[in-house]
């Protein structure tokens, strides 16, 4: 009897990286139980799926074994009916050469439920990622995407009077494909462009004319790879400065630009404050995969904060240490019914770039930033006489910055505390993340406070399908933002690579691809 729990999802996996995949296609490989792949889907998008799932993979590489489609039929129809939730990845798009067709006609014949997620085609990802736009208002009004599966079967006839072409699985049939092109009329110096592995570390690029691509990788295996013919390869020139527009067979692994291609890196922050940090690594080459290691809210009680607002103007000096900080004192203070108006007269100490960007986006700047950026450093450094200075201090409710108020104690300051928000662990960690972990797919582990140190080991320890060998940590950077988060690291997970030597994400950034660099040359 039929399961009807069971459900196939035909999903289009991208060009080949984790970040052209859909947010949809990432949720369903990661709650994935059957995965059915074709070979030209990459390792890091395995790495995403559950420890759990069923891997089979039926080939699909050109010249390669694979298995037949009417035994790719049966094992999809057959894992249906046993209720699991099957993957069937595909590379690019589905229904883009994807041989669809047939599998969905033998679900719908055998009463399987089924849904087909569309995924980026190399077809348009390639001549992107390689600086070749597909149209041009002068140079090409419309383009053509074919299979040279079987080159004779195509009707050059009719392509060559298209202004750009773009051909699939034509790598082992260049010759043929020249050959026919120039034999109906393309001229030789017509420019051409060979994509291969786009969207991978590995990408390579060859640029010529159809008089001379052939020699200039005669003895390449060039699939599996795009082909673009037409003017518009012309346009690279002026699209792409950082490389040759001759010939470019260099991994890009070693592209500047993207120092961090082909590393995996977690990032530890408040889900709130992740996305700026991942998309810089991003932009530099890396896959940044978010696992929210904080969860910022309001304090247990307003009472202490809203006592202090009622009392502004008999503070000498505001301290704010971070951007939380900031946030959620301008947000209390607005709820009752003031602005920044209210701090007249105040001096405003904030710690850090970041804090500073928060305090000026309400229009105030601050009077004083410490050096090294860490808040301990305020009294050693701090301008104005302490001695019965009162000072405000809003600080999650969970506490720390102990050494910082003795100090000021000390020198005679009355430092008045108040709790305006709290820092909570989550109570989960995030699929992608965690399957990330367990296949042991991450690179670079980073963290940007004591806080998010502590809250990812206890995630680690709380979760129970979390197993990992005890030496998993070996081939992992763990990345620190400052001394303090550094003794955490040394303290709970008992290693530390990297520490920024400017405490900020910036700082922390630079570290990290000052690390890969290092690492790629050795």
């Amino acid at each position: 009897m039929k399961n009807p729990t069971g459900k196939v999802y035909l999903v289009g996996a991208g060009p080949g990286d984790c970040n052209l995949m859909t947010v949809r296609s990432q949720k369903l490989l990661s709650q994935a139980e059957v995965l059915i792949y074709d070979a030209l889907i990459d390792i890091p998008q395995l790495e995403l799926i559950p420890a759990t799932c069923r891997k089979i993979e039926v080939g699909k590489r050109g010249g390669k074994p694979s298995a037949q489609q009417q035994e790719i039929n049966r094992l999809l129809v057959e894992h249906c009916q046993l209720g699991k939730q099957v993957v069937r990845l595909k590379s690019g798009d589905p229904f883009i050469f994807g041989r669809s067709s047939s599998e969905i006609q033998a679900l719908i014949t055998a009463g399987c439920e089924f849904e087909v997620i569309p995924g980026i085609s190399s077809a348009l990802a390639a001549p992107l990622l390689a600086g070749i736009p597909l149209t041009d208002p002068v140079m090409s009004r419309c383009f053509a995407v074919m299979s040279a599966h079987e080159p004779d079967a195509l009707e050059w006839e009719a392509l060559v009077r298209i202004e750009t072409l773009v051909i699939l699985m034509g790598g082992r049939n260049l010759s043929d494909i020249i050959w026919q092109l120039q034999k109906h009329g393309r001229s030789p110096e017509t420019p051409i462009a060979i994509i291969r592995d786009c969207g991978r570390p590995q990408q390579q690029i060859w640029l010529g004319t159809l008089s001379n691509i052939v020699q200039q990788t005669a003895g390449e295996s060039l699939s599996p790879c795009v082909i673009v013919i037409g003017e518009v390869v012309r346009l690279r020139e002026y699209l792409i400065q950082s490389e040759s527009t001759n010939i470019s067979n260099t991994p890009a692994t070693v592209n500047h630009s993207q120092p961090l291609a082909g590393k995996t890196i977690l990032v530890t922050r408040a889900a709130s404050q992740s996305s700026e940090f991942s998309d810089r690594l991003q932009q530099l080459g890396a896959r940044a995969i978010e696992m929210p290691a904080l969860v910022i809210g309001p304090p247990s009680s307003w009472e202490l904060l809203d006592s202090a607002i009622a009392q502004l103007s008999s503070f000498h000096w505001l301290i704010l240490t971070s951007h939380n900080a900031v946030d959620c004192f301008f947000q209390r203070l607005q709820a009752k019914g003031k602005d920044a108006r209210s701090l007249f007269g105040i001096k405003i100490a904030v710690v850090g770039k970041k804090t500073a960007e928060s305090l000026r986006s309400h229009s105030i700047q601050p009077d004083f930033i410490p050096p090294n950026f860490v808040a301990d450093s305020l009294v050693e450094n701090f301008p104005d006489n302490l001695q019965n200075c009162k000072i405000l201090f809003p600080r999650v409710e969970s506490g720390g910055r102990e050494v910082l108020v003795k100090e000021f104690t000390a020198k005679g300051a009355q430092v008045i505390e108040v709790p305006a928000y709290q820092s909570c662990c989550p109570e989960t960690i995030d699929p992608i993340a965690l399957t990330a972990l367990q296949n042991q797919a991450i690179d670079i582990i980073t963290f940007a406070s004591s806080k998010t140190v502590h809250n990812f080991c206890h995630l680690i320890e709380k979760t129970p399908e979390f197993s990992l060998s005890e030496d998993w940590l070996e081939s992992v950077c763990i990345a620190s933002i400052g001394p303090e988060t550094s003794k955490s690291c040394q303290n709970l997970l008992g290693k530390l690579d990297v520490e920024a030597t400017e405490y900020t994400l910036d700082g922390l950034t630079e570290a990290i691809v000052q690390w890969a660099t290092k690492h790629q040359t050795l």
